[in-house]
């Protein structure tokens, strides 16, 4: 008679988190923090059709790293409960801290009882239309809920990115100030990151209804030069005879960004 084959509960968690930890550290990262007039989502992500940062409602922004179509099947289950959820009450009852709480059971329930993990880390963050009292819920592959204060970092060498935000961290910083600190992190020491490497969204005040923006390429070029300290543009080496400052781009003919099913 065979014996059933045997695999201890802790053994099978400890397996499927390392196997969606991993399948997420291969994705490119993204910062998330707080500004002067509102939220900064910081991702980066070098296609300009498969967005990587979204928005859900007025005041609540998405954004995913890890495998692009388990994330985006999650962005679009936020679209929609919040759509009825606004629909059935009021736009104000529409809040970040529900939502976080929806993903959370669905990334949990899906952690602890389906074979294969979704291999995603999920922010969801919310605008306070009235003061600096922002939202950064920064939601684990296994369904664990951080709630942020300063920021926040989702995919990709997380604990490296995470070191240097901290350095860099000054509150009520201005757009440029974080726009630079946030990039810098992301790159680090190594690497130079450009707008067109760049995906970039805001939460901020304003006499407007919603709030997301997302930022161009012009923008994002305007405010790395902008929010550098004086030093650091002096100690740039100049730029080669002919070559132009890097704006808007057009890559409807590019197959070279994350495809759907990839790591994003």
């Amino acid at each position: 008679m065979t014996m059933p084959y045997y695999v201890a509960p802790e053994q099978v968690m400890k397996d499927r988190a390392e196997y969606a930890q991993k399948g997420i550290a291969r994705g490119r990262a993204l910062v998330g923090t707080t500004y002067a007039m509102g939220v900064l989502i910081v991702a980066e992500n070098p296609s300009s059709t498969l967005h990587k940062i979204s928005e859900i409602y007025d005041r609540v922004a998405f954004a995913g790293v890890g495998r692009y179509n388990e994330f985006d099947q999650l962005r679009v289950a936020g679209v929609r409960h919040a759509d009825t959820k606004g629909y059935a009450y009021s736009r104000e009852d529409v809040d970040a801290r529900s939502l976080a709480n929806v993903y959370a059971q669905y990334l949990g329930q899906v952690f602890t009882h389906e074979m294969k993990p979704l291999e995603v880390e999920i922010l969801v963050a919310e605008l306070d239309p009235v003061g600096a009292a922002h939202q950064l819920f920064h939601i684990a592959y296994d369904g664990t809920v951080a709630d942020e204060q300063r920021f926040t970092v989702l995919g990709g060498e997380a604990d490296a990115i995470t070191h240097r935000m901290a350095a860099k961290f000054r509150p009520g910083w201005s757009l440029g100030e974080a726009v630079v600190a946030c990039v810098a992190s992301l790159s680090g020491p190594t690497r130079t990151l450009r707008a067109d490497d760049l995906e970039l969204a805001v939460l901020e005040h304003g006499p407007w209804r919603r709030a997301f923006r997302r930022v161009p390429d012009d923008e994002v070029t305007e405010l790395l030069a902008r929010g550098e300290p004086p030093e650091v543009a002096a100690a740039r080496p100049p730029r080669a005879e002919g070559e132009s400052t890097p704006g808007p781009v057009d890559r409807s003919g590019d197959d070279t960004g994350d495809l759907p099913g990839d790591d994003a």
